[in-house]
């Protein structure tokens, strides 16, 4: 893979990844642009004990543009867009409109292709592995900023889950703090080690795999699952069986066979509610452990993949009980989500 660093016009950093180390990436951006302004602030809710962004300067955010002015697709035709040459395999780059910058942490736009219409599953396995190649690219330079703490990429897709831009693309979110989620993981984690001596994360996946009926994928060197207590109708947890701290632990042979589970699991999602229906609205999420938490060796790397749509034409949303008290009320048992996930395996 041939990474190369450049600049926009406004000054931001963007990142090229190709998989042919002879690319040539000279294209510079055009655009009259000036300095980005930015008013991101994190302040720190003391009676829940947890950290909230604010970023008014994201309210004059891109949204929702047509196909022929989209930012993510690449300048060409006369059309200068965020990305100066005319094709890309992998493209990163600082987002014009963060939820964090400076001292607060960054926040970063994976482009995962060049193809405007299309959509994650529908890559190649080797552009998947250039995906999951730049993930711990990301990662490990994330990792070098003294403000960073906690590096979290993701994916949200589809105008239910809130996506303004339907160009295939990600984020990266970069915190100054480790997250609230992380923080109850680590938290469980330390009070089972006090308890039985043993891994929260390894006797997890092993109850998975002995009880077997909300296993969804298993591979050599991965394994997909329903978690017993999801809070979402369709949930999927996908681990890695050699367990590591975030995706700079992972080894050839998981890497190697990532993108094969991984694009079998998203392409079952978008066959769970039948023929005919539109794709299926989905956040894709890594969780990786903070960097310099205490506990971090018993961390276990894993993507969390779920679904908001609870039935063919039907939201699942966070109303009363889930905004109010962040208690999740389930009307998929996850025994019959995994049962759905299995059958629409492909052939």
């Amino acid at each position: 893979m041939k990474k190369t660093v450049t600049r926009l016009a406004d000054g931001r950093e963007l990142v090229y990844y190709d998989s042919r180390d002879d690319a040539v990436r000279g294209a510079v951006d055009q655009r009259p642009l000036g300095p980005t302004s930015t008013t991101s602030e994190v302040r720190h809710d003391v009676l829940l004990g947890d950290s909230v962004a604010i970023a008014s300067h994201r309210q004059g955010r891109t949204y929702h543009p047509p196909a022929d002015e989209c930012p993510l697709c690449p300048s060409r035709d006369g059309r200068l867009s965020e990305i100066p040459a005319d094709d890309y395999d992998v493209v990163v780059f600082e987002n014009r409109f963060p939820s964090l910058a400076g001292d607060t942490g960054r926040c970063e736009v994976v482009c995962f292709t060049s193809d405007h219409d299309t959509s994650f599953k529908d890559l190649t396995e080797e552009q998947a592995g250039t995906v999951l190649e730049v993930w711990t690219d990301r990662t490990a330079e994330l990792a070098e900023l003294p403000q960073v703490e906690h590096v979290f990429p993701f994916e949200n897709r589809g105008a239910e889950i809130g996506v303004t831009l339907g160009h295939p693309h990600g984020q990266i979110y970069a915190y100054p703090f480790a997250t609230p989620r992380a923080n109850l993981m680590l938290r469980s984690l330390r009070e089972h080690r006090e308890k039985t001596g043993r891994n929260l994360f390894d006797d997890i996946v092993e109850r998975e795999r002995a009880e077997g009926t909300r296993v969804v994928l298993e591979g050599a060197h991965w394994i997909a699952f329903v978690p017993y207590a999801a809070h979402w109708p369709y949930e999927v947890h996908l681990y890695p069986k050699r367990r590591v701290p975030d995706l700079r632990g992972l080894d050839d042979e998981a890497r190697t066979e990532f993108p094969q589970i991984y694009l079998e699991l998203l392409r079952r999602f978008d066959r769970i509610f039948g023929e005919g229906e539109p794709p299926t609205p989905y956040v894709a999420a890594w969780h990786q452990a903070p960097f310099r938490a205490a506990g971090r060796a018993d961390f276990a790397l894993h993507l969390e993949l779920f679904t908001i749509r609870r039935t063919s034409g039907k939201l699942k949303f966070l109303a009363g009980s889930e905004s109010g008290m962040s208690v999740f009320i389930n009307d998929v048992p996850p025994e019959a989500a995994a049962e759905r996930l299995r059958e629409v395996a492909s052939e």
